[in-house]
């Protein structure tokens, strides 16, 4: 009776699950589809006001590749990326780590003080973050000036592009740290606890118990973690973007997605702006297709 009744709840189960994927699909192949025609074309806005756009070959990418202002902007974006998830993942792994050591009552408080600061949205935080290091009445400047530091008092952090990315940095390490430390939190208080004492017993403690017992128990997770960041940084804009009002030096601080903007909307170029976004597109599957490879392979294990 078991196996007849099968085929009838499996068509069932796609015939529920049809709608959420073509949704989905919907939502994501026909603007995926729409950019990557749109970047064989030439579209400006002369288009937008119902010209019929005309097919422009490779001379869109060849645009993207020559302009040394996309290969600045890619550097740029290359190493914010990488430090920023770099120093999400290392934080966010010890802040979950430090939760596990404390009572449950104070690793419960801690985080719900973090998904506060988590939820809060982008724009919010970007006045918290230009309001601390405003060059006049920032909190920053006043701590680094009482404690002795010299050319702290005035000093604009979003006047040079190293201390630009700086406080853009914070910020992003700052919204991004709670997701990790709730990720790693769940996953470390799913080990079995008694394999955790048996190492300890067997002189494993710190960073060897870390290593050879949690990370091997949690690594499909903490690749996950390691995949997301890389993701959302590459692709990071708001916050650059709004920074960049306040700071006089953008063409300096473009990054990808900024730079994508300002020769698309800003520009009227949409088709030089959907070829430099296909090109973001493949660059970010080319840098996240180890760990998705790593990933595959561990839900077939």
């Amino acid at each position: 009776m078991t196996t007849l009744s099968r085929p009838p709840e499996r068509r069932l189960g796609l015939l529920l699950v049809l709608p959420a994927v073509a949704i989905v699909l919907v939502a994501l192949l026909y603007p995926l589809g729409r950019q990557v025609l749109m970047s064989f074309q030439t579209f400006g806005l002369a288009q937008q006001f119902g010209q019929a756009p005309a097919f422009a070959g490779l001379e869109n990418y060849a645009a993207v590749l020559e302009d040394g202002a996309f290969w600045a902007a890619l550097v740029r974006s290359l190493v914010f990326c990488a430090l920023c998830a770099a120093l999400t993942v290392v934080i966010g792994t010890a802040g979950a780590l430090l939760l596990t050591a404390v009572p449950r009552w104070i690793a419960m408080g801690v985080q719900a003080v973090m998904l506060v600061a988590w939820a809060m949205p982008v724009l919010s935080s970007l006045q918290v973050f230009q309001w601390l290091f405003d060059a006049r009445r920032g909190v920053v400047n006043w701590l680094l000036t009482a404690v002795g530091i010299d050319g702290a008092a005035g000093f604009n952090w979003l006047s040079t592009p190293v201390s630009f990315f700086a406080v853009a940095g914070l910020l992003v390490i700052w919204m991004s740290v709670p997701l990790v430390v709730f990720m790693v939190y769940a996953a470390v208080t799913q080990v079995d606890e008694s394999v955790i004492e048996a190492a300890r017993l067997d002189g494993a403690h710190g960073v060897r118990l870390f290593t050879t017992i949690i990370m091997p128990s949690i690594a499909s997770v903490f690749l996950l973690i390691c995949l997301l960041e890389i993701i959302w940084d590459l692709r990071v804009f708001t916050q650059i973007h709004v920074l960049q009002g306040s700071s006089g030096i953008t063409e300096s601080t473009h990054v990808l997605g900024t730079y994508i903007y300002q020769i698309g909307l800003s520009g009227g170029n949409y088709g030089v702006a959907a070829a430099a976004a296909t090109i973001m597109l493949l660059l970010m599957l080319l840098v996240t297709g180890r760990y998705i490879q790593l990933l595959l392979r561990g839900a077939k294990d």
